[in-house]
């Protein structure tokens, strides 16, 4: 059986397809609903004529479809979710096989010329002790 809260955070929706299924319902017959889910029920069985147990598969066929909609979009958001973890993962790991790959470079280099490499290492602290020296000073 469906509640309030279904029927009035859905009552636009549920307003039109009352009057899609029982054209004999006017804009005022739907219009209102204070809340009262039986009292809603007996003013479609006054109004249309049908069974409450007809009324009843209605508001049932609407709550379940609304229910799929709600499954639906919770898999649709699974799908991205995944979607977006897969593309994070292979990301990160071509960075890290770069970053490997530099590395071992840069250690072919250093195992091929020591003596280059490390007045390269001497000339770049050099630099950056001057850097950082002029900096405190403007500071």
């Amino acid at each position: 059986m469906i509640n309030q809260q279904t029927i009035q955070g859905n009552w636009k929706e549920i307003q039109g397809k009352l009057k899609s299924k029982w054209g004999s319902l006017t804009d005022d017959d739907v219009m209102e609903f204070d809340g009262n889910v039986e009292q809603l029920m007996g003013r479609l069985q006054k109004k249309t004529g049908a069974g409450r147990e007809s009324i009843e598969k209605f508001f049932d066929q609407f709550a379940s479809n609304g229910a799929s909609t709600v499954s639906r979009a919770t898999e649709a958001v699974r799908g991205y979710a995944q979607q977006a973890t897969e593309a994070v993962q292979e990301t990160s790991q071509q960075a890290l096989d770069s970053v490997r790959e530099g590395y071992a470079e840069v250690e072919g280099m250093v195992r091929q010329s020591p003596a280059q490499s490390m007045a390269y290492c001497f000339g770049a602290g050099v630099l950056m002790g001057v850097v950082i020296n002029l900096f405190f000073r403007w500071r």
